[in-house]
């Protein structure tokens, strides 16, 4: 059996490259442009999604990194928080293929969650 650690670190890599497909998918199917105005965000804007978009990207390092409990209640929390932030945008994504990939992040949370809940 792998360590929980492992199954936890590729659990947050498998919902980045999920993020990842999605942003790629909306700049070939030329979605980006339609379905935000871009031109309206400030700079402190752009931080903030790349503080938010890096979240995911720590969440390997953490759970490689960092000893239990504090390892278990961090990707507990961040997974639940991705979910409850997804599941918010969820009706905002005209696209089948955005609302497919979201809704498979959100199982990548949920199994980040069972295997962290579990953890003993």
């Amino acid at each position: 059996m792998l360590d929980v650690r492992l199954i936890l670190a590729a659990t947050w890599v498998t919902t980045m490259l999920t993020y990842l497909l999605g942003d790629v998918l909306r700049i070939f199917s030329r979605d980006f442009p339609n379905t935000m105005d871009t031109d309206k965000f400030t700079q402190p804007m752009w931080l903030g999604i790349a503080v938010l978009m890096v979240i995911p990207i720590l969440m390997i390092l953490v759970c490689v990194l960092m000893p239990n409990p504090a390892n278990r209640w961090l990707n507990i929390g961040a997974a639940v928080f991705f979910f409850g932030f997804n599941l918010v945008g969820l009706p905002t994504y005209p696209s089948a293929y955005d609302r497919f990939l979201l809704l498979v992040s959100m199982v990548f949370n949920v199994i980040t969650i069972g295997y962290a809940w579990n953890w003993v």
